[in-house]
């Protein structure tokens, strides 16, 4: 495939650059060579299409929040393979993030740790690059939602208005929005994922969102009753599903950097990743659909956290290693294997 070889060119200028350098240079240019990413690109097998969520998602594989933060690449993204796509994290104000460097590869491991802290250009400017696409008749065919967190600088018991904020600033804009209380970069984020505090904020976002399906983002260092707990909250707040998971604090496998702060993901992260979605999905009984990610990065990954019992799944590291064709790849050989 022409992106497989375009990839192995690439990837040694990439990976010679810092990673967040790196990460800005790839964003900058997808959207100069998206029309030679839908050339070279393949869309899902129609028989990998699915319903997730009440949306139509073109095949199982998803791109994660975080690699696209102020969807400056909305449109590359069918391009590529994928079935659906979430940008962001965006908060509603706009706000730099943790000091630099904050992003690490660990290539032997395939993996990176983060701290970003929610980087990004404000939910304002989110909304505005929406509409833009919106108004111009240029939407995706494939669903695009929006991942929220909260602003660094409002304390937790006024979390729930400065989520609002953020959802009144994307109204109509998103195919669906995706409630981050779970990433490990955000001080006191994860505290929202306890039962009250998670009860009162899906409650006012579920009933803010206009019809939108409301996902809820779990970290994978929940213990299984409070994992179980959050899924059980989501249900019963009207959710249309949960994302299991988000990055690990732990440092599982023999990885490199330990003392490095932030969340890892990729391939180290996938066998805590898959124990949580396993639980998430017993604890949502049919409820509301898992989508699981952490960790893909092959058909083989996909098709455990499918077997799993998740309806569908999301990746973002993978794409860093594997390179643009990935997700392609994957949907070619799950079709090839039905």
């Amino acid at each position: 495939m022409m992106l497989d070889i375009l990839w192995r060119l690439l990837r040694p200028v990439l990976f010679s650059l810092d990673a967040e350098t790196a990460h800005e240079q790839t964003m900058r240019l997808i959207p100069l060579v998206r029309p030679l990413l839908g050339l070279l690109g393949r869309r899902p097998d129609p028989s990998l299409a699915r319903t997730v969520a009440g949306l139509r998602w073109a095949g199982p594989v998803g791109l994660a929040a975080g690699l696209d933060k102020d969807g400056v690449a909305i449109r590359a993204w069918a391009s590529l393979g994928f079935g659906a796509v979430e940008v962001g994290t965006v908060t509603a104000q706009p706000q730099p993030g943790n000091p630099r460097p904050r992003l690490f590869r660990l290539v032997p491991e395939r993996a990176l740790i983060n701290r970003m802290g929610f980087n990004n250009r404000g939910a304002a400017a989110l909304a505005d690059r929406m509409r833009a696409l919106r108004e111009a008749g240029a939407w995706p065919e494939i669903p695009v939602g929006a991942n929220i967190g909260k602003s660094k600088v409002v304390p937790n018991e006024e979390a729930v208005a400065d989520y609002l904020a953020s959802m009144d600033l994307l109204a109509g804009l998103p195919d669906y929005f995706t409630v981050n209380v779970s990433s490990p970069n955000t001080p006191g984020l994860r505290a929202l994922q306890e039962r009250e505090p998670l009860r009162r904020l899906l409650g006012e976002v579920v009933g803010r969102a206009a019809g939108r399906p409301v996902l809820l983002k779990i970290a994978p260092d929940l213990e299984p009753e409070a994992l179980a707990e959050a899924v059980d909250v989501a249900a019963t707040s009207g959710c249309a599903g949960v994302i299991a998971t988000n990055t690990t604090l732990s440092r599982p496998g023999a990885t490199g950097r330990l003392d490095e702060a932030g969340g890892l993901s990729g391939e180290p992260l996938r066998p805590l990743a898959l124990a949580r979605i396993r639980q998430a999905v017993a604890a949502a009984s049919g409820r509301l659909p898992i989508i699981g990610a952490g960790g893909i990065s092959s058909a083989a990954d996909a098709q455990a956290v499918l077997e799993a019992g998740a309806a569908a799944t999301q990746l973002y590291s993978g794409l860093i290693f594997g390179g643009p064709g990935l997700p392609g790849r994957i949907h070619a050989e799950m079709a090839a294997a039905r």
